[in-house]
């Protein structure tokens, strides 16, 4: 007699069908499970609140499209809730949101990562240095998105705990 599944072959394997379904159910069911939390729900247990600050100083809209993923992913991982994000600006940097000017897909993604509070954060020393009108050359840009300078910026809130992020 031999035991279930097994052959007076040893390299032959019949199937049984009982084993089958008695290890496909339970993995099924917990695959379910798993799957049908939130995401948020699997991030509370394994990330902690997180504050960062994501750099931008080029002038590839492909890259700044890439960036602006980067930075949603970062928020489905963690939650929106438990994150401050800052894109800091300078220099060919600003080019981001002149490119939503004229980029719809773009200007969406500004769009949704402010209603999750990421702060757009400009830098002055380039808005003076090439006379940038505000309100007509970049998108949906505020006095109140002004910084000083946008690399004493970045050493600023470093200091303040946030974790640098170039991409």
């Amino acid at each position: 007699m031999h035991p279930r599944g097994a052959t007076e072959n040893p390299r032959e394997y019949r199937e049984d069908p009982i084993m089958k379904k008695s290890f496909i159910l339970p993995l099924a069911l917990t695959s379910a499970a798993l799957f049908a939390m939130p995401g948020a729900a699997l991030a509370d247990d394994y990330y902690s609140e997180q504050k960062v600050v994501y750099h931008v100083n080029h002038n590839d809209e492909q890259r700044q499209m890439g960036a602006m993923r980067n930075i949603q992913n970062h928020i489905n991982a963690v939650g929106a809730d438990r994150m401050s994000i800052k894109v800091v600006m300078h220099g060919p940097g600003l080019s981001l949101l002149r490119h939503a000017n004229d980029n719809q897909d773009l200007a969406a993604f500004i769009d949704q990562l402010k209603m999750q509070d990421v702060a757009f954060q400009i830098c002055n020393n380039t808005v003076v240095n090439q006379n940038i009108d505000l309100a007509n050359d970049l998108y949906d840009a505020a006095e109140g998105d002004i910084i000083p300078s946008g690399v004493a910026h970045l050493s600023h809130l470093q200091h303040q705990g946030y974790t640098y992020v170039r991409p």
